[in-house]
């Protein structure tokens, strides 16, 4: 049998691309169990289909997620299995179903997750950027303004840093690393598992050029990583170097400007804080 204990809700990963990439574990699971809570019932239909799949289906998405918790824990207590799947990919990561199995596992239900296809770690595999330590922010904000703060805050982080992008958004993303970490390696993975997979390295400013050059290359969802910051100076030694890098570069005829950007790269911390510091010192002469 694919599942022995009744009332379980399985957690199934589902391609990402290629159809190829869904285990035989999970196939058996959405044909066993006694209904699927899907992302996009119409979207998770085909893919179904293709596996002569025909449990019946429920909707589940990030509007009516939290409505759908008691009527999918009513199907558990009766004894029904219940698999949660995504448009694509692992369940919960950026998707639904966080807050489903939150409440599931406070009522002591059982849950099965089925490890399979997911976006951030296929494009980690690729990639060739280190993978001992990563940190994944999920979706970068939309606004240029949010965004920016958002990559301060990882700025001066030392691991590997991964994101995921829409189409519409990738060119202003680089854009926004061209200004705050304009020598980090960046890895865009695109298209992932399907006909036209495509993995681009380099600068954030090379990687907008060639975007821009080929609009091709726009297309499809991006997982974007990029390279961890060089570890910062700790403790008073930073201090001291910090003034005296700071005055070099005051002393050499560096921008305030680019300076700070520099010195952030250099040291970590703001790039604003830097700034006002440069500027600081540069009244003072």
């Amino acid at each position: 049998m694919t599942h022995q204990h009744p009332g379980t809700l399985y957690v199934v990963a589902t391609p990402i691309g290629n159809l190829d990439d869904l285990t035989p574990r999970a196939a058996r699971v959405l044909a066993d169990v006694s209904r699927i809570a899907a992302e996009d019932t119409r979207h998770s239909a085909r893919l179904l289909a293709h596996f002569g799949v025909n449990t019946p289906m429920i909707s589940l998405h990030e509007h009516n997620e939290a409505q759908r918790v008691d009527t999918l824990d009513g199907y558990l207590a009766a004894g029904e299995s219940i698999a949660l799947i995504s448009d694509a990919g692992t369940p919960l990561i950026c998707d639904p179903g966080f807050v489903l199995v939150r409440e599931l596992r406070a009522r002591g239900r059982h849950i099965v997750p089925l490890p399979g296809p997911c976006a951030l770690v296929t494009a980690l595999s690729g990639a060739g950027l280190p993978t001992d330590r990563f940190t994944f922010g999920g979706f970068l904000p939309a606004k240029p303004s949010a965004r920016r703060q958002a990559l301060e805050k990882w700025q001066g982080r030392e691991e590997t840093l991964v994101f995921y992008e829409s189409p519409h958004r990738i060119v202003h993303t680089l854009e926004s690393l061209c200004e705050q970490m304009p020598e980090r390696m960046v890895v865009l993975a695109r298209e992932l598992t399907k006909t036209f997979e495509t993995f681009l390295q380099g600068s954030p400013a090379s990687l907008r050029d060639q975007l821009e050059a080929d609009p091709n290359q726009s297309r499809g969802e991006f997982v974007v990583i990029i390279s961890g910051a060089p570890p910062a100076v700790q403790g008073d030694e930073q201090s001291i170097d910090a003034n005296e890098l700071l005055a070099a570069m005051l002393a050499e005829g560096v921008g305030v400007k680019q300076g700070a950007s520099i010195a952030a790269r250099m040291l970590g911390g703001r790039k604003q804080e830097w700034y006002a510091r440069l500027q600081a010192m540069k009244g003072q002469h």
